[in-house]
C-alpha cells in the first residue's frame, strides 16, 4: 500500500521556486532543497523526480502565475494604450521595489540556463511569446480604436517592448537605479506616439 504524503506537494513547489529565484539553479544544491522544503531526498525524488524537474515545475509555476498577470493586464475593456503604458511603466516600477534584487525568474532562468540547456531555453521562449503575443493583442486593438497610427508595426513594437523590459528585469538586479530605468522606459513608450 503506497504511504500517503506527509507534505502538500504543491506548497513544496512554491517554496522550491522561491529557493532556485533566490539562488539560481546552480547554487542551490539538493541538501539546500531538503533543507529548505523540510522534507526527506527520497520524497523529493518520489514527488518531483530530479533537481532538473524539479526546477521545470517551479519554472512551469512561475509563469502560469506571471503570465495570467499579462494577459489580464493588457486585455482589459476600453482604450488599449493606456494598459500598455501602465504595463511598462509596472515593469519598471516591480523592478525597482524588489527589496530581495532577485529579479524575474525567466530572466534569471534565461541568464544562467538557457544557453546550455533546451528545456529551459523552450520555457522561457514560451514566457517571452506570451508577453508579446499580449502586447501584439493590444496594440492590434490600439489602432483599430485609432489609439496607434496605421503606420505603427504592432509586431515590432511588442518585440522592441519585450527586449526593454527583459533589460530593465536584467538591470535592476544589478544597479536599480530610478532615473535609468525610468528613462528607459519613457523612451520605450515613445514608440507609441
Amino acid at each position: 500500500m503506497a504511504r500517503t504524503k506527509e507534505f502538500d506537494p504543491d506548497v513544496v513547489l512554491q517554496r522550491a521556486m522561491d529557493l532556485f529565484w533566490e539562488r539560481g539553479y546552480e547554487a542551490t544544491s539538493m541538501a539546500n532543497l531538503v533543507e529548505h522544503l523540510g522534507i526527506g531526498r527520497a520524497s523529493l525524488y518520489d514527488t518531483f523526480g530530479s533537481k532538473h524537474d524539479l526546477y521545470l515545475a517551479a519554472m512551469r509555476r512561475y509563469l502560469r502565475g506571471s503570465e495570467a498577470g499579462f494577459v489580464t493586464a493588457l486585455a482589459q475593456p476600453g482604450p488599449a494604450l493606456p494598459a500598455v503604458r501602465a504595463f511598462v511603466e509596472s515593469w519598471v516600477r516591480d523592478a525597482l521595489t524588489d527589496p530581495n534584487r532577485r529579479g524575474c525568474l525567466v530572466v534569471n532562468a534565461a541568464v544562467e540556463l538557457s544557453p546550455r540547456d533546451p528545456e529551459v531555453a523552450r520555457q522561457v521562449e514560451v514566457s517571452w511569446s506570451v508577453v508579446e503575443t499580449s502586447l501584439v493583442s493590444s496594440l492590434l486593438r490600439a489602432q483599430a480604436q485609432g489609439e496607434l497610427a496605421a503606420e505603427k508595426d504592432p509586431y515590432e513594437i511588442a518585440h522592441f517592448l519585450l527586449v526593454v523590459m527583459q533589460g530593465v528585469r536584467v538591470i535592476a538586479r544589478g544597479a536599480p537605479d530610478a532615473e535609468r530605468l525610468g528613462a528607459a522606459a519613457r523612451l520605450a513608450l515613445a514608440a507609441l506616439d
